[in-house]
């Protein structure tokens, strides 16, 4: 029923109303996309007597088509406007400039895990690709490590410390429960920068640099320092020969820097998604211990439980969801697997490796990879195997690597870059 529209209303004509009508709809259309809502029901203000007096229902988004007659081009607009942007998830305007990498003087091999707990050298290698971890034995921090990676990057990168505009430490192992950023942005000599760290796991570092990657596109920053960096041989229970054999300690550390030029972007695409179901999967657990405070309260004391991992559910999601989401950054960044240079996945499983790289029909040499000196080392692995490929001269300027990180969370997400 057409709302009652006084015709004393500013002088206003019939289709000066109807035009105000459509307006105040793709308003709404507009508004409904933005907060994430594809097909809606929403009350809309009317017009009567020169006042909001009606709250009427707004079509579907599907019955824009139908403003036909009224004006085609106006349903195309909002049809355009709600339509899903894949532009957000394309090229960022920044570029990998520099990295470095840093790991811990002890190391522990899989002969010495042998007079630890009830496993051998044949049986971690077979089933994991691991020889040998890096841990930290107390003679250095982590921070020790995440300053030294830092440096290195920002060394190879020409970008003087001062520049750095945005430090982000990825780490779900910090020394301070607080955070690392700002300590380690200090200590690098990045004293313009802001910093804060960021906690996602084994898929860390790769969140890390698509969030560095859109402050850098948005045009108020120009070089961010993003480190990757986890000790989960503090958190593993060194009894479970399940998953204490796994873990390792390191750092690694890449700088980026905002261009201008589209063609310039080292970022060409990426995707990045979670799916808390799963966390009972992977995950280490908060357990306090309850606490009396004075005679009427009590509270928990902080501390957690060592790390927990069901190995074949973690198998089964990183199998199917890592070429899943591979599949998608490549799309996003309109680059073919076959013109991908090198495949770089998280160091977490020989095993997954191959069926990644079986899927894209991207031979094993072609595998970034050192998960058999330093194991899974969570956040470092991805930059930590990128430095030394790049650093041993594998990785040349120009070359694309597809990249994918998963893990705890659960967590995982994919990037397309281009290095240099």
């Amino acid at each position: 029923e057409e709302p009652p529209f006084a015709s004393t209303c500013c002088g206003a004509s019939s289709r000066m109303r109807l035009v105000a009508v459509v307006l105040i709809s793709c308003v709404q259309v507009s508004f409904a996309w933005n907060s994430g809502v594809t097909a809606f029901y929403r009350p809309l203000p009317t017009i009567s007597r020169g006042r909001i007096s009606e709250i009427r229902p707004v079509l579907p988004l599907t019955s824009a088509r139908h403003l036909g007659k009224l004006s085609c081009s106006m349903a195309e607009s909002v049809e355009a406007a709600t339509a899903p942007n894949k532009q957000k998830r394309n090229k960022l305007l920044a570029k990998p400039v520099g990295i470095g990498c840093a790991a811990p003087s002890a190391i522990i091999s899989n002969k010495d895990m042998e007079d630890i707990v009830d496993t051998s050298d044949e049986w971690i290698v077979t089933r994991t690709g691991i020889g040998s971890r890096h841990i930290l034995d107390g003679s250095e921090t982590l921070r020790d490590l995440q300053v030294r990676a830092g440096k290195q990057a920002l060394e190879d990168s020409g970008v003087a410390p001062e520049e750095i505009d945005l430090v982000l430490v990825a780490t779900s192992s910090p020394e301070d429960m607080f955070g690392d950023a700002p300590y380690v942005a200090a200590a690098v000599g990045a004293k313009h920068a802001f910093a804060f760290d960021l906690t996602a796991a084994c898929s860390g570092f790769l969140f890390g640099i698509v969030t560095a990657g859109q402050y850098l596109s948005s045009g108020g920053y120009r070089n961010a320092l993003v480190i990757g960096a986890d000790a989960l041989s503090r958190w593993v229970d060194w009894d479970d020969r399940n998953s204490c054999v796994l873990f390792g300690d390191g750092a690694g550390a890449m700088v980026l820097s905002a261009v201008d030029d589209p063609e310039q972007a080292g970022l060409l695409g990426f995707q990045m998604h979670s799916d808390g179901s799963g966390y009972q999967c992977l995950k280490l657990p908060y357990a306090g211990k309850t606490q009396e405070v004075g005679p009427k309260h009590k509270t928990l004391k902080g501390s957690y439980d060592p790390i927990s991992m069901t190995g074949k559910d973690v198998y089964k999601f990183a199998t199917r969801e890592v070429p899943r989401v591979l599949e998608e950054a490549l799309a996003n960044a309109d680059v073919k697997a076959e013109d991908v240079d090198w495949l770089l996945l998280h160091q977490a499983n020989i095993r997954i490796m191959e069926v990644v790289a079986q899927r894209f029909g991207i031979p094993m040499d072609k595998v970034l990879r050192n998960l058999d000196k330093y194991g899974n080392t969570s956040a470092a692995s991805i930059p930590l195997a990128l430095a030394e490929a790049i650093q041993s001269g594998k990785v040349k300027k120009g070359d694309i690597i597809a990249t994918a990180g998963f893990g705890a969370g659960l967590s995982w997400g994919a990037t397309v870059m281009r290095w240099g």
